[in-house]
């Protein structure tokens, strides 16, 4: 049985920066302890049995929808003064992979904001991109999955497309991460085959 590789932290994030540069994205597995990904997790299986998520949209202000044609998943913000032990991890985790962006790459990323996602079995969200015409704050899309145990068969993979000719795929492995510009990829959730699918889904921005 092969071991996984493990990378420090530093390395981790070089992965997904160098990633952005040389392929257009970046990912890396392992972004967070075990314990931090499970209790993220529990938080998110939480608040969708207490019903405490949202059906999500698409488009900002006077332009949002709500349209299950375009996506499928409800979501539920995080603060980023949050008291919730996991989500502080994660947090910290963010802020930390800011300031070195910033410091390597002079960014200027000043603010984020993410959400959890559930999507159920079967449901998808349509090929988007993440910048809206009216606003370019969001500079990077930073997505974190939280599944257990996921095999490629179970699906839900998101698609990443580069040019008109070339696409990647990649499963939502827990704790795996994927990372790209907000205004430059083009994707989509496909559906999954067996499983509810779990995710933290958000943007680092320059306001």
């Amino acid at each position: 049985m092969t071991e996984k590789q493990v990378f420090s932290e530093e390395e981790r994030f070089e992965l997904l920066i160098q990633g952005v540069l040389d392929a257009g994205y970046g990912f890396c597995d392992q972004f967070l302890d075990e314990e931090v990904i499970a209790g993220l997790r529990a938080n998110i299986l939480r608040h969708h049995k207490a019903g405490e998520m949202y059906t999500a949209g698409v488009g900002r202000k006077f332009d949002f929808q709500r349209n299950a044609t375009i996506r499928g998943d409800v979501i539920r913000w995080i603060e980023n003064d949050t008291i919730d032990l996991f989500e502080q991890a994660w947090i910290l985790k963010v802020r930390t992979f800011i300031a070195y962006l910033n410091q390597t790459c002079y960014t200027s990323i000043n603010d984020f904001e993410f959400h959890y996602a559930y999507y159920e079995q079967g449901s998808f969200y349509k090929r988007h991109l993440d910048q809206f015409k009216s606003n370019q704050g969001r500079k990077f899309s930073f997505v974190m999955y939280l599944n257990d145990d996921w095999k490629d068969t179970d699906g839900g993979n998101i698609v990443l497309y580069l040019n008109a000719e070339k696409e990647e795929s990649l499963f939502p492995h827990g704790g795996r991460v994927v990372f790209f510009k907000s205004d430059k990829l083009e994707h989509e959730v496909k559906p999954s085959n067996s499983r509810y699918r779990l995710s933290i889904a958000g943007w680092l921005k320059s306001v």
